[in-house]
């Protein structure tokens, strides 16, 4: 059951919250990013990051992390901490990163997700991405697990 919040707030990630980002990705995925990738990532001038934070007390409890190139992007890496999962979150990221492509003029989101994460999959279609193909065997786990990657996009359209 999702925690209670109050005052959730989403803003754009910059790289003081990469150490928080961080903590939080270590939390959720096996092969975790450390702050110092973060941080770059968020310096990068292609990047587009959001944090969902959260008071009483303040905390990073979400981020969404994607990448622009021309008029696409892809979705890095999204993540909602335990505690706050199911809450609708997760779609406030997607929803809050489409927005800001959209403003700068992208057509076309793309981004893979393990083809066993099936909570991922349920939001992304019901967010209108599509599957348009699969990666064999595109993530490895501890102890040699190898994964299939769906790979989503939604198109965006003629954007203004």
């Amino acid at each position: 059951m999702p925690e209670k919040r109050h005052l959730l707030h989403l803003q754009p990630a910059t790289p003081e919250f990469a150490g928080d980002i961080s903590a939080l990705h270590s939390s959720l995925f096996e092969k975790a990013w450390d702050a110092d990738g973060v941080r770059r990532l968020l310096e990068h001038p292609a990047s587009v990051a959001l944090v969902a934070t959260a008071e009483r007390p303040w905390r990073v409890i979400g981020f969404i992390l994607a990448q622009l190139t021309a008029d696409e992007a892809e979705i890095l890496s999204l993540g909602v901490g335990v505690m706050s999962q199911r809450a609708g979150i997760g779609k406030m990221l997607v929803q809050g990163l489409i927005e800001m492509a959209q403003r700068k003029g992208v057509k076309r989101i793309f981004l893979d997700v393990a083809a066993s994460n099936a909570a991922a999959i349920g939001l992304y279609r019901a967010m209108d991405f599509a599957e348009m193909g699969r990666r064999k065997e595109y993530y490895s786990h501890n102890g040699g697990r190898r994964e299939d990657a769906l790979l989503m996009v939604r198109d965006l359209g003629e954007s203004s």
